[in-house]
């Protein structure tokens, strides 16, 4: 879900997501011609051991500013460790079911939170939008004759 929804303490890694996202809609299309198809699987959290101390590493609080967030953002991930609601197993099958796909989604949202996670930026993407109407949907070039 990073590629769709940013998160405090996770700029670089929803940087480098967000540009797979971009990266991979726009060679949807390049590719699409050549009967060549892309799926990008957006999860949510599975039981994996990502977040384990052996393949993680913490940050130790050392901006005072940022202390007391970086020190109850990393007891949440730590609790969420071995919790995770997705089942590996269960996305591989999904996984080789959209494989099999004459016609595989272009996105595949995996795991029910990666499903609401989803719809809530949607509805925040349309919210802004209709926000930005009055004062950004009539901002075409008026050409004059001088």
């Amino acid at each position: 879900m990073a590629g769709l929804v940013g998160a405090e303490f996770n700029a670089a890694y929803a940087a480098s997501k967000f540009g797979v996202e971009g990266w991979m809609e726009s060679l949807h299309h390049d590719i699409k011609p050549y009967n060549i198809r892309t799926t990008i699987v957006e999860p949510g959290f599975f039981r994996t051991e990502l977040l384990v101390d052996a393949s993680t590493t913490w940050p130790e609080p050392t901006i005072d500013d940022y202390a007391t967030r970086t020190t109850a953002t990393v007891e949440a991930w730590k609790s969420i460790s071995g919790q995770q609601p997705g089942d590996p197993a269960k996305l591989a099958h999904a996984l080789l079911a959209i494989a099999d796909q004459d016609q595989p989604p272009l996105r595949f949202l995996a795991g029910a939170d990666a499903i609401e996670g989803a719809t809530a930026k949607a509805r925040e993407l349309l919210a802004q939008a209709e926000a930005s109407r009055e004062l950004g949907g009539d901002l075409r070039h008026d050409e004059t004759n001088a």
